[in-house]
């Protein structure tokens, strides 16, 4: 529904009972759904917000950051909304708790051919 869309087509999609309203940055696009009556403008504009949360957070967000750090993505998303309706407008203070949430997270361990080595005694990493 919105990828055929040519850039100079309105962002504004409407369905049946509902809105749909996307911005593009880049190769990304960021689709929200509303109902009739709420302001497409406002919308484009939190969407804008996630955004450039997104980039400060991220530093220049792209597609890989959201797929490898999608809880991450959705923790940003979180601060900003709650059921659907905007919780925190300032940009500071989503940034401020989506990193407490990192500092307060366990470190996940890292996946790869190190993971795979079993873990060495004491002993073995003393004699090195």
């Amino acid at each position: 529904m919105v990828l055929p869309r040519t850039s100079k087509m309105c962002n504004v999609v409407d369905r049946a009972d509902e809105k749909v309203v996307y911005k593009r940055y880049a190769s990304l696009y960021f689709v929200a759904c509303t109902d009739r009556d709420d302001n497409e403008l406002l919308t484009m504009e939190l969407l804008h917000m996630f955004v450039e949360v997104l980039d400060s957070y991220f530093g220049n967000v792209c597609e890989l950051d959201l797929i490898f750090n999608f809880t991450r993505s959705y923790w940003v998303l979180d601060e900003i909304f709650i059921s659907g309706e905007l919780q925190e407008c300032s940009k500071a203070a989503i940034l401020a708790a989506a990193q407490a949430s990192d500092a307060a997270a366990e470190p996940v361990p890292e996946f790869g051919p190190r993971s795979m080595q079993p873990p060495q005694s004491k002993s073995s990493a003393r004699r090195r």
